[in-house]
């Protein structure tokens, strides 16, 4: 028998009875029966400021999330998972990803293997930014290129780029992640082998995508001129694996280590961050972890009607287990933060896309949400119609640095204005009397008016939060990424599941690779369903094998 959620919490009922009033109440309402909403429903910490004033919530509905955080022990979880006990319960480990980003000195051996590991990281990156370190011919490194994929890829690459203004100059930085070879080879055409530098970043260093692609540049390094014994020149690898990666060749002396209490979406801050250390330096990527480590400290001691991450977990429990919100929006009125929904879809919903409890029984409520989003303001001129007018419940965070990075002053404005106007937008709407007076100032005949001014009528009451900051600095980066870690975990303790194993991934890895050696046995076994032998048989007939 499967879970409930009422099982879970004995004031479910209240929380749903509770929930109805929204159901004939408005944002709009609820902001002129207060004018000091904005001010309560808003908190601040390390850089981020948490404007959440524009939700379905008034002090009763926090007084209820709240004594389901209290329920749910939030506060026992968050000195649980930072003290490293092994909240990861499946693979009977820690999930420490806090320690890769402390300040100060090292205390615990985690801090101090990743002290260590990140000296060795500097020293690297000084020896290339220098142009100590050399290719085969003697030329400088112009070019460095990570390859990996999941959290060997997302995080770095969106973290690179969103701090493009800070980018040293000293190499240009690419990623490759897909299995399809048209990423890699288009790749080729731009860098040249006697200067480039290859890292292989993957934890486990079985996974496929990167072991081939690793393959194919190697294989494309010695086609170009270089010797295989001048590989170590062009070649670092970032693994838990130390074992594989040399077995796979790679010079023991350029292997940076990972470990298995740190998950691959949540490893950015360790060696598997070479890449953003390599397009910012060293000092910057400090301040990136320096800046998630105060969200850790604040995560760990603010009060949970204070707490930013809490406050997150809570606010998208509300919208999905009460509410039925099945996905959310994140659009970051940041070109260089254009990367972080997709970045945001691995962390949420491979951390909480789960089917049972951490007990391993079947639950029959929603976990995870649908994550989505780019950066503003293409989405207004594409989904946000749907946003605005359509029946989908879609909570909403806007994501607004106030100070430019550019010269373009006047462009800034224009952004952040677009920003507010229409977290405004969604929550106040506009009327059918207010579409009808508007259609008359424009001088349309009331023939028409009747005929149009119901498509022109925007419900509003719809739900945003605001995230703020001053700009978009490695340090508030760093805390915005952590606020949104530790909002995937405060949803995990709510819902009692795991955010930390993500065996959903293995299934379909395991068949790829059956599916891959038919098609190179062309053996195809009749036990398999129809579609898929057909599939196969199409692919064979395509490239004639």
């Amino acid at each position: 028998m499967s879970v409930q959620i009422t099982d879970l919490y004995d004031n479910w009922a209240e929380l749903t009875q509770h929930a109805e009033q929204w159901k004939s109440r408005s944002l709009k309402q609820a902001f002129a029966e207060d004018s000091n909403r904005a001010e309560r429903y808003s908190t601040a910490a390390a850089g981020l400021e948490f404007d959440y004033s524009k939700n379905h919530i008034d002090d009763k509905t926090l007084e209820l999330l709240l004594g389901l955080a209290e329920k749910a022990d939030l506060q026992g979880a968050i000195k649980r998972l930072l003290r490293g006990d092994h909240v990861n319960n499946t693979e009977d480990r820690p999930a420490l990803h806090s320690a890769l980003r402390f300040e100060g000195e090292a205390q615990s051996n985690e801090q101090k293997e990743v002290a260590a590991a990140l000296e060795k990281m500097g020293k690297l990156v000084q020896r290339v930014h220098s142009g100590e370190w050399l290719g085969h011919t003697g030329k400088r490194i112009t070019d460095v290129v990570n390859i990996g994929i999941g959290g060997s890829d997302l995080g770095p690459r969106m973290v690179t780029k969103a701090l493009t203004p800070y980018h040293t100059g000293d190499v240009k930085v690419h990623f490759v992640a897909n299995i399809d070879g048209a990423e890699i080879n288009d790749l080729f055409s731009q860098v040249n082998a006697e200067s480039t530098l290859w890292i292989v970043a993957s934890k486990s260093f079985s996974t496929l995508e990167t072991l081939e692609n690793a393959l194919t540049a190697r294989r494309w390094m010695l086609a170009q001129g270089c010797a295989e014994g001048d590989l170590p020149k062009h070649f670092v690898a970032i693994s838990s694996k130390v074992d594989k990666a040399i077995e796979f060749g790679m010079d023991a002396d350029n292997v940076f280590p990972m470990w298995d209490w740190v998950g691959g979406r949540y490893s950015l801050w360790s060696a598997i961050g070479m890449p953003i250390a390599f397009a910012v330096g060293m000092d910057n990527f400090n301040k990136l972890r320096a800046g998630a480590a105060r969200l850790d400290s604040h995560f760990a001691e603010a009060p949970l009607d204070k707490n930013i991450p809490a406050l997150m977990g809570l606010l998208m429990f509300w919208y999905s287990s009460v509410l039925g919100a099945d996905n959310q929006a994140v659009l970051p009125y940041a070109n260089h933060l254009q990367l972080l929904p997709n970045y945001l879809q691995q962390l949420e919903m491979e951390s909480n896309g789960k089917s049972v409890n951490k007990s391993g029984q079947r639950i029959n409520y929603q976990t995870g949400s649908v994550v989505w989003g780019t950066e503003g303001t293409n989405g207004q001129h594409s989904f946000h119609q749907l946003l605005h007018q359509g029946n989908v419940l879609t909570p909403i965070d806007f994501i607004a640095p106030m100070k430019a990075q550019h010269d373009l002053a006047h462009q800034q404005k224009y952004l952040i204005a677009n920003c507010i106007a229409q977290s405004q937008a969604l929550m106040e709407g506009r009327d059918l009397e207010a579409s009808k007076a508007e259609l008359r100032a424009q001088g349309v005949a009331e023939s028409e008016i009747d005929a149009l001014a119901e498509h022109k009528v925007h419900p509003g009451n719809r739900p945003s939060s605001t995230i703020v900051v001053e700009e978009l600095s490695p340090e508030t980066l760093g805390a915005l990424i952590a606020a949104y870690e530790h909002k995937v975990y405060t949803l995990g303790v709510l819902w009692n599941i795991n955010s930390f194993d993500q065996w959903g991934v293995e299934l379909g890895k395991l068949l790829g690779t059956n599916v891959a050696n038919a098609m190179e046995t062309t053996d195809v076994p009749a036990d398999w369903d129809s579609s898929t032998q057909k599939l196969i048989k199409r692919f064979l007939q395509a490239n004639n094998a």
